[in-house]
């Protein structure tokens, strides 16, 4: 497997990717997760120019992608996707860790949904903890009032943060 940046010319991919990694969630009864449109390539672009867009190629195939950009002072992961063809084989971990790794950020936080077994359970193996209310940052209620909006919020979702050792 080899982690590197996302090009323009892959945005297309990412969106097919996004829509084959979101179908699992019809199967724990949360239809709507798996039906929802995926960002089309235009929307990923701003990732390219105003923060991180990984890819982890397996075999010349991208495998899984993760996007992050600067929230509050943190680097905010907002989308880990794995293809269900490449599930279980460490990309997702490897995405967050190599994310961790090259960021000069005191922290990475995510909103995930707390029930979902390869959500919220599956961060926290990663060293991620849930943040109380009362420790959200302007940006990430920000994001948690875009998610409600846009219907996230029919399943518990919450906030996580992993602090990252200072370089």
């Amino acid at each position: 497997m080899r982690i590197r940046a996302v090009t323009r010319g892959e945005l297309p991919l990412l969106t097919a990717l996004e829509r084959a990694a979101g179908a699992p969630f019809a199967a724990i009864g949360m239809q709507e997760i798996a039906d929802d449109e995926p960002p089309a390539p235009d929307e990923l672009a701003h990732y390219l120019d105003h923060g991180t867009a990984l890819a982890a190629e397996v075999d010349g195939t991208v495998a899984g992608y993760l996007l992050a950009e600067p929230v509050d002072g943190a680097l905010h992961v907002e989308q880990v996707s794995v293809h269900p063809a490449y599930a279980r084989r460490g990309i997702g971990r490897a995405l967050i860790e190599h994310l961790a790794a090259t960021t000069d950020a005191p922290a990475l936080t995510l909103t995930t949904f707390a029930d979902v077994p390869w959500n919220a359970p599956y961060y926290a193996r990663l060293g991620f903890r849930p943040l109380a209310d009362h420790e959200l940052t302007p940006g990430l209620r920000e994001i948690r009032r875009q998610e409600a909006a846009h219907g996230l919020d029919r399943w518990p979702r919450i906030c996580m943060r992993r602090d990252l050792p200072a370089s």
